[in-house]
């Protein structure tokens, strides 16, 4: 790398700094009269912004990516966001300083887009999944492939999302005509959604679209289950968007009573003053020496859990899980919980996924789930489980069809698309509050 070089890859990540350090400042509010006091206040740890690599571009591999740029609208991308005008002009120079600087920063944007999304952190609402991609597929090592293989196109393509859904919502972006901007937008929100996960969900996965209220069991690329599901209700309730891994199957679960219920709703209280009713309940309450009580709802049909419950640690406290309430499937509109994910035919579920996971014989598996005794089955082999957000996708039939956004969390990503894009940070990550939801009720 030359001397020149290194002072215009320094001199573009010092603007990055400065656009983002502004931006930050913009959006701060006022300080209240009642602040803390700055030197007892906790530090602020904010993500540093991500460096680009720098390269030496012949003129052949520039155009070719100035040729991507100009296209990338049919990604739902935007090609102003990529500097074409700078590359332009660079390329207008010759080889060189200017031309490594230009075409590098703008590949290393491009490719960080395609990658991971082109919406920032902070309008992600409840996205707490860590897409791995962007370790999987450094920018620097996509960079040095590009230019070593003279292949700029085809490795900004690998890129993309490799979903069917994403390619029908490309489709259908490629066939809404310019003056549709409200759909055409719409699209690309969702587009973009999918590089928010990984690019490779895994052999075996399930997925449930909360505004859909759908769950589906993925095996191989082919959807070989679907289930309605009742998903949380709208705010502190609503459910997050996660990626976890099932780890255990439980047949007949109990189901550990919140202290925001036994304590906070003074449910303990009155099943101590009442043993019958909470006998009849299927409680069993238990005071510690300590004055602490505890309430523990055993194994049967009545059971808030119903018969089946899918183990997949996370700090969320949310999980998928059977109901006694089955009539709430029949609902239109399905948000209802606590922020878990109820599922219909559940007990169907936990026996295929004991199947898969555990290499359970069927027969031992139906076994288990009219035992009406608790049965903790551990897999084996775990698979992912991602809880996303998508308000245009293929339904269970196949077509593509808007969902309701009741959660409100379009309009976020959509203003950050009518706003210049913002230099990526370190943040993997939403960074609101994390919420227990384990309360089925």
């Amino acid at each position: 790398m030359t001397a020149m070089t290194r002072f215009l890859a320094r001199s573009i990540s010092g603007a990055g700094l400065v656009a983002l350090a502004a931006f930050g400042a913009s959006a701060q509010p006022s300080a209240p009269a009642n602040a803390v006091d700055a030197a007892t206040a906790p530090p602020v740890i904010k993500p540093k912004p991500v460096i680009e690599p720098t390269m030496h571009w012949n003129l052949a591999d520039a155009s070719v990516l100035l040729s991507v740029i100009e296209g990338i609208e049919s990604e739902g991308l935007f090609p102003a966001d990529y500097r074409p005008d700078l590359l332009r002009a660079a390329l207008a120079q010759g080889e060189g300083a200017a031309l490594d600087g230009a075409a590098s920063t703008s590949f290393g944007w491009l490719a960080e887009d395609l990658r991971d999304g082109r919406t920032p952190m902070k309008a992600r609402v409840q996205w707490f999944v860590v897409d791995p991609d962007q370790d999987d597929m450094p920018t620097d090592k996509l960079l040095a492939d590009a230019l070593t293989r003279h292949d700029v196109a085809g490795v900004l393509a690998s890129l993309a999302p490799t979903h069917r859904d994403y390619a029908a919502l490309k489709a259908a972006l490629a066939a809404t005509p310019p003056e549709n901007k409200a759909r055409r937008a719409l699209i690309r929100v969702n587009m973009d959604r999918w590089r928010w996960l990984r690019q490779d969900l895994g052999e075996i996965y399930l997925l449930t679209n909360v505004p859909e209220f759908q769950l589906r069991l993925t095996v191989k690329g082919k959807i070989i289950r679907s289930y309605r599901t009742v998903v949380g209700k709208p705010g502190r309730t609503a459910t997050p968007q996660l990626a976890e891994r099932v780890t255990a199957v439980v047949f007949n679960p109990t189901w550990t009573v919140p202290q925001s219920i036994v304590k906070g709703e003074g449910l303990g209280a009155r099943l101590l003053a009442n043993p019958a009713s909470a006998r009849a309940q299927g409680y069993k309450v238990t005071r510690g020496k300590d004055g602490f009580v505890t309430v523990v709802q055993q194994p049967g049909p009545g059971n808030a859990l119903g018969l089946m419950k899918i183990d997949m640690p996370n700090p969320h406290a949310i999980y998928l899980h059977d109901t006694p309430s089955k009539q709430f499937f029949n609902h239109e509109v399905r948000a209802y919980s606590h922020g878990c994910i109820r599922t219909e035919r559940a007990v169907e579920l936990g026996m295929t996924m004991a199947i898969l996971g555990a290499k359970m014989p069927a027969a031992e598996a139906a076994a288990l789930s009219t035992a009406r005794e608790y049965k903790k089955v551990p897999m084996t082999r775990t698979f992912p489980v991602y809880l996303t957000y998508f308000t245009m996708a293929q339904d269970i039939e196949g077509g593509l069809r808007q969902f309701n956004d009741i959660y409100g969390r379009d309009a976020p990503v959509l203003a950050s698309f009518e706003a210049a894009r913002q230099v990526k940070t370190t943040q993997r990550k939403s960074d609101e509050e994390v919420i227990e939801l384990d309360n089925p009720l």
